[in-house]
């Protein structure tokens, strides 16, 4: 019985040290399940701007990055990238992450730089294998931020459609017109590091136009999201869930 209950231990030992150096994620901080009509949908923050959806047995990213939680992730089907900065469009995240057929979508800069992927306009809506994903403009109004994110570089954000639920990943960007006349979102995620985008004073603000269902602040750097949950207490239909991201 002894030996029985030895030999379990080991197994149970070196199952874990093979999915460790498998590469298997560990850790699932930053990570929620939202139910769609076609099955569950999987949100995972791995820090700063990175994002990962699961959908369908599909993995989409949105920004990539090397020192976000990239490590033992599932390869990537669908890559987004808002924009060329390097903690946004980081070509050695995209190679730890890729499969051979991965699926890139960007802006015209930033699918130059890579020497690949597909283009998505402003306003152009694509089938994206089990989603629809649509460009939306992502760049800074205030004087001061202009240089960081110019509007004629044309960024991108990307609301992407997972089934009936319709999700807004905002990229670096300030609370522009377009942002202020999306539809119908249910999840949004907003920058609020207040100084390369939006203060929480800023996205809260925003929010208030648009009114996602959820809001999740990410891009934090320095700044304190739990601002944003409480400058939006009182704001009903919108809930507002904190991370705190690396």
């Amino acid at each position: 019985m002894q030996r029985e209950k030895v030999r379990i231990l080991l197994a149970v030992v070196l199952g874990v040290l093979l999915a460790v150096a498998a590469g298997i994620p560990q850790s699932r901080e930053n990570l929620t399940v939202e139910k769609t009509k076609d099955g569950n949908l999987t949100i995972q923050a791995l820090g700063h701007g990175s994002l990962r959806f699961e959908f369908k047995g599909k993995q989409y990213y949105v920004d990539p990055w090397s020192r976000a939680n990239l490590q033992g992730q599932p390869k990537a089907d669908v890559i987004f990238i808002t924009h060329e900065h390097g903690d946004h469009l980081d070509k050695s995240a995209i190679d730890l992450i890729k499969k051979d057929t991965v699926l890139i979508y960007t802006n015209e800069r930033c699918a130059k730089q890579l020497g690949t992927g597909t283009v998505l306009h402003h306003g152009e809506k694509k089938k994206v294998a089990d989603i629809i994903a649509e460009a939306v403009p992502a760049y800074n109004i205030t004087p001061s931020r202009q240089n960081f994110h110019p509007k004629d570089r044309k960024d991108n954000g990307y609301v992407l459609t997972f089934s009936d639920k319709r999700v807004y990943v905002a990229g670096d960007t300030e609370g522009t017109p377009e942002m202020k006349a999306l539809k119908d979102i249910d999840i949004a995620f907003l920058p609020i590091d207040g100084r390369f985008t939006m203060s929480p004073a800023d996205a809260a603000e925003a929010a208030r136009a648009f009114k996602p269902k959820v809001l999740y602040p990410y891009h934090q750097l320095q700044s304190d999201p739990n601002e944003v949950k409480k400058l939006l207490t009182n704001e009903k239909g919108i809930e507002v869930r904190v991370w705190k991201l690396p």
